[in-house]
């Protein structure tokens, strides 16, 4: 396991212990832990293996042998032992927004409800507006939160699934008999969130039985759904349900193609095929058997490459994030397809938190991790003063920040750490910090962290005086949008990208996997307009900082080019947009 995999554990672990009702410093003790992961620069299965986990700051004796097992075997019998002591159900109540540890288990001892459909029903029978710490909006707060809850079901955030793929898939493809291999469906076009697992790999027949065995029997398999000669499928321990599907090679092309989607997309290239006189599926090419003579048997048009395929009918290669029939074939059939932006083109990113505020690394830390990742700089953006919650910075505290930056920059070589902040845009409209603190920074993330039940017009019109705000730099998360759990706010989001087009702001691609906010269709538009995008991590630890890739993939949907890009200029151009 990986360190965000540990890290997810560590945290459902400190819940679980919340859950039984144990030593709140025990349950925060792993709540830390997980943080504490994040933060860890050295390779995990290093320091497990020779003994230093034990030495990281933070990380008891029985937590170590938790990670130790975790990274050694996959599972903990700690882990495995708290979970028993609570019916499934009680997991899926902890997805409903508002509903911590605390009262769900609350509801559990008090009225043994144990699951969404018994919380729903006592819900509707008013039973909870009387219980100590619920109330009558409580409850309704709830019921909108099961529906959400449902709404989303099926869904994973885009890094459970990518760490659950490639797992799985990395054991499958070091199979010497595998000729080519991918994972397609909905990963593969990076959307957003994930339904499920395609596995596409090319093999002969006689190593397919062998093939099927090593992937039923991976030690991340929870139940096996499905087995036959070309396909197999299981549930993996995440939940997500995973197929593999073993073709010959003369087939992978059209069924890696196929398998990508997306439906839409798959609908026009086959009607373009039929154009031809062709029939096109998971196999290939071929031209439909009509009866008349010399026309007997279906004859394959043979292809090497998803290429081919799309060369076949008429088309430019079109990147998996773009199949998504939004303008592509058409732009595939006039040689207008975008050179999409991809993650080498990233020199650096913006928005990063540091243990000035809510984050877990020192600045130092932070600025080694980019630099880590071949990076030129970074830009730190801690919570402003109002931000109590996350530790918030004062006019003072900012200050002193920026010294301890001068003094890094001084060190570095080839390296800089730009001075920013996430300032919050209040109710009406203003900046937490005042002007003259505001002059002090190299940019200003504007963000909306409260008060989010304005009405449409309202919220428009807060974030607009934002845009307008000659400080502000980038505007952060635009719809305060949290994927599987909360909507984003009501917001006019054509009038605002409009505003920012007229008034040469930036906004952001936060691209932390529970966010990916402003919406790729979205992005789209505001490029279109000629919104340069920034793609923003919103780290709060220095493993964090690879969320990047979550961002790009969102901004290879908008149809962004490097040129679009801000994170893709170099140092000084990027001081020098700032200082425009």
């Amino acid at each position: 396991m990986d360190k965000t995999q540990v890290a997810e554990i560590l945290d459902e672990m400190g819940t679980l212990l919340e859950l039984k009702g144990e030593n709140p410093f025990k349950c925060r003790a792993f709540h830390n832990a997980a943080r504490v992961m994040g933060g860890v620069t050295e390779d995990l299965k290093t320091i497990v293996e020779n003994g230093e986990i034990r030495k990281v700051k933070g990380i008891g004796e029985s937590i170590a042998k938790v990670i130790s097992d975790l990274v050694k075997t996959g599972k903990s019998p700690d882990r495995e032992s708290l979970k028993k002591g609570f019916p499934p159900g009680i997991f899926d109540m902890m997805k409903i927004q508002g509903m911590g540890p605390k009262k769900v288990a609350f509801l559990y001892k008090k009225m043994k409800i144990s699951s969404i459909d018994e919380l729903e029903k006592a819900a509707k029978a008013g039973k909870l507006e009387k219980l100590e710490g619920f109330g009558k909006k409580t409850e309704e707060n709830i019921l909108l939160g099961i529906e959400q809850v449902r709404k989303h079901s099926s869904k994973f955030h885009i890094n459970v699934a990518e760490n659950a793929a490639q797992a799985i898939f990395d054991t499958i493809k070091s199979h010497k008999g595998i000729i080519r291999s991918e994972i397609a469906g909905s990963l593969r076009r990076r959307k957003e969130t994930i339904g499920d697992i395609d596995i596409v790999v090319s093999a002969s027949k006689k190593d397919a039985k062998e093939i099927f065995k090593i992937f039923t029997t991976h030690r991340s398999v929870e139940r096996i759904t499905g087995e036959g000669e070309t396909k197999a499928s299981v549930v993996l321990s995440a939940g997500i349900n995973c197929d593999l599907r073993v073709v010959d090679d003369r087939e992978f092309p059209f069924a890696l193609n196929y398998f990508t989607g997306s439906k839409e997309h798959n609908i026009r290239v086959r009607a373009l095929a039929r154009e031809n006189g062709w029939t096109l599926n998971e196999y290939g090419f071929a031209i439909p058997d009509t009866g008349e003579k010399g026309r007997k048997s279906k004859k394959i048009v043979p292809c090497k490459t998803e290429a081919d395929v799309y060369k076949s009918v008429g088309l430019d290669y079109v990147e998996p994030e773009l199949r998504e029939d939004l303008g592509e074939i058409e732009a595939a059939q006039n040689g207008k397809l975008p050179k999409l932006v991809t993650y080498d083109d990233i020199r650096g990113t913006f928005h990063c938190h540091t243990n000035y505020s809510d984050g877990h690394n020192t600045l130092a830390e932070m600025a080694a991790g980019a630099q880590k990742l071949g990076w030129e700089y970074l830009g730190i953006a801690d919570h402003s003063k109002v931000a109590a919650y996350a530790n918030g910075l004062s006019e003072d505290r900012v200050k002193k920040q920026h010294k301890e930056i001068d003094v890094l920059n001084a060190k570095f070589k080839n390296f800089r750490l730009f001075k920013g902040s996430e300032v919050d845009i209040l109710t009406n409209g203003d900046m937490d910090f005042n002007d003259k603190t505001l002059a002090l920074l190299d940019y200003v993330v504007a963000s909306v962290h409260s008060n989010f039940k304005l009405n449409e017009a309202d919220m428009t019109k807060r974030i607009l005086k934002a845009v307008k705000n000659k400080y502000v730099t980038i505007i952060g998360h635009l719809t305060g949008r949290l994927l599987l759990e909360r909507d984003g706010y009501p917001l006019n989001q054509i009038e605002i990208i409009n505003a920012a087009a007229d008034h040469g702001k930036i906004i952001e691609i936060n691209a932390h996997p529970m966010r990916l906010d402003l919406d790729w269709r979205m992005v789209k538009y505001a490029i279109s307009k000629g919104v340069m995008i920034a793609i923003n991590p919103d780290s709060h630890v220095v493993n964090g900082l690879t969320d990047v890739k979550y961002g790009v993939g969102i901004a290879r949907k908008g149809w962004c080019e490097k040129k679009d890009i801000l994170n893709t200029r170099t140092t000084k151009q990027v001081a020098d947009y700032f200082g425009r």
